[in-house]
């Protein structure tokens, strides 16, 4: 005997159909139709790569000709179809065998033990770029699960390769001691940095993200000054240029340098980091007072958790972590900073916002979120190489991922996706939380 609802005389065949599911399909479609972050990102990255594949089309002189002349010969629709699809085809294409693998190199390798180098440099690459992405991210993420808007990470991540840097090239001991002194050094550096903010907002009321992203700019000033007027300077040199590493105080190629790749030890320092991120939001009691702030103020001051005392405690921890991307950044590829150094476009502080807000906060969410920029921008540059389509195609495809992402609204609309109110009050918590 079951207990299965009997059909309503008013009901329609769809309408049954619907009823006599299993409850494992119902709850699959349940889970995946709706809203669901994961729903939300693959959906937001399809629309992203369909509105890049338009631009393609409507900027290529060869396909806007080809058109051209297939209106006034409609029987070379074809061709002109062909050669749309191919130009597309071969920009996605590159990118994704400029930033994973490619099969052809991949299976050449398999049959002949050879070429390996080759075939592993696109995705050590994507791993090369995506590691201090996850560290900043993460550090940001934590910030933001409190309520509190960290917009200085680049800063702090400088000023964290500057501490790093002095560590690293003006102090000589032994691997086992100079590396994690040079880590802990960067760390130190990013936490001074954001106290600065911290102090501030926790004393005085100021407002982090005015205070934070206005800091960035009075870091920008400090690297060039300590470039160019103190011992940090290259001996020898009038250009913004710092003394090199010890290698003692590198993260070393994973593989060995004369293997080409560099993804390097640092991918084992981003996965402690998500380690340590995941246990302290999750069992750790300062990372559940972490959590109710950011979740309710009110109700954190009356259980008697110190606002102030969370304020500063936030800005050390989001800013060392970002402080230690800077050091990881440095460390790990050129063993050296420039006055050059995360500024401009290679700002990863700026760029851990948007992964931090892909990801949901989430460590592992930003993970993904670190893997798929670094992928988009490696595999962009490698589609300008070999296509001649500019890298900015990767550039507008991460901001209309992130767009959709930032507007779930908009996916379940074009999607028709079922309304869920949890992944909506995930999917816009943040800034007016």
């Amino acid at each position: 005997m079951t207990n299965e609802p009997a059909a309503s005389p008013t009901d329609t065949p769809v309408d049954v159909a619907r009823d006599v599911s299993t409850p494992a399909t119902r709850g699959w479609w349940a889970r995946y139709s709706s809203t669901s972050p994961i729903t939300l990102t693959v959906l937001a990255l399809i629309l992203g790569v369909v509105i890049g594949a338009f631009i393609i089309m409507v900027t290529s002189a060869p396909i806007l000709d080809s058109w051209r002349y297939s209106f006034h010969h409609l029987g070379s629709i074809g061709s002109t179809l062909k050669l749309t699809f191919d130009t597309v085809a071969a920009a996605y294409r590159a990118m994704v065998t400029g930033s994973i693998i490619d099969p052809t190199l991949f299976f050449h390798s398999i049959s002949t033990g050879q070429g390996w180098d080759q075939t592993l440099t696109p995705i050590s690459e994507t791993l090369t770029y995506a590691t201090p992405l996850v560290i900043a991210s993460i550090g940001v993420g934590i910030a933001f699960q409190t309520g509190i808007f960290n917009i200085g990470a680049n800063g702090q991540a400088i000023l964290g390769a500057i501490a790093g840097t002095a560590m690293a090239s003006m102090i000589h001991l032994p691997m086992i001691v100079h590396l994690p002194l040079t880590l802990i050094a960067g760390i130190l550096g990013g936490a001074v940095c954001g106290m600065v903010p911290g102090v501030l907002k926790a004393y005085t009321g100021a407002h982090e993200v005015i205070v934070t992203l206005m800091f960035n700019y009075v870091v920008n000033a400090i690297l060039i000054y300590v470039l160019t007027s103190t011992a940090l300077q290259l001996p020898g040199q009038s250009n913004d240029i710092s003394r090199n590493f010890d290698s003692t105080a590198t993260l070393n190629p994973l593989f060995g340098t004369k293997s080409g790749l560099r993804v390097s030890y640092g991918i084992f320092v981003a996965a402690a980091v998500v380690i340590f991120a995941i246990w302290f939001l999750k069992r750790s009691s300062l990372g559940f007072d972490f959590r109710i702030t950011g979740a309710n103020p009110n109700a954190a001051r009356a259980s008697g958790i110190n606002p102030k005392t969370i304020v500063l405690t936030v800005f050390l921890v989001s800013g060392g972590l970002s402080g230690l991307a800077g050091i990881v950044q440095a460390a790990s590829t050129t063993h050296y900073i420039d006055g050059g150094f995360l500024i401009g476009s290679a700002g990863i502080g700026f760029t851990a916002i948007t992964i931090a807000l892909l990801g949901r906060l989430q460590p592992i969410g930003i993970v993904w979120g670190s893997l798929l920029f670094a992928a988009l921008g490696v595999g962009g540059r490698a589609m300008q190489a070999a296509t001649g389509i500019p890298l900015d195609l990767a550039t507008i495809i991460q901001s209309v991922v992130v767009l959709f992402v930032a507007s779930p609204v908009l996916i379940t609309e074009i999607f028709r996706l079922r309304s869920s109110a949890e992944s909506f009050q995930l999917a816009n918590k943040g800034w007016g939380s």
